[in-house]
């Protein structure tokens, strides 16, 4: 069974022992998280597509935090002398999925 599902406005098509990295929710590593946010449904032939959201859940496990690679800003006028170097490391969450309920 797949699940397409909304974490952190945005979609990932999940299921069962996978695992994803999302933007950074603020939960504990080992807290197991539910998202209700379910767009579509696929089961074999079945599909099942929600108007937004269907009733179904999608439970996961938080498995670690940490941040991506350093993205680097540079602005720049010419002939005025004026440079600028930022850089930002963006956090995120690693998940694993462990279900996909239907409920009705």
């Amino acid at each position: 069974m797949q699940a397409i599902v909304e974490i952190a406005g945005k979609q990932y098509r999940v299921q069962p022992s996978e695992h994803h990295v999302v933007p950074h929710l603020d939960a504990e590593v080992g807290q197991t998280l539910e998202f209700r946010t379910v767009l579509a449904t696929l089961d074999g032939d079945s599909v099942r597509i929600g108007t937004p959201y269907l009733g179904a859940r999608v439970t996961a496990t938080v498995r670690a935090h940490g941040k991506g690679d350093k993205v680097l800003v540079f602005k720049k006028k010419r002939r005025k002398g004026y440079k600028k170097l930022r850089g930002h490391r963006q956090q995120y969450t690693e998940i694993e999925i462990t279900g996909i309920t239907l409920e009705s």
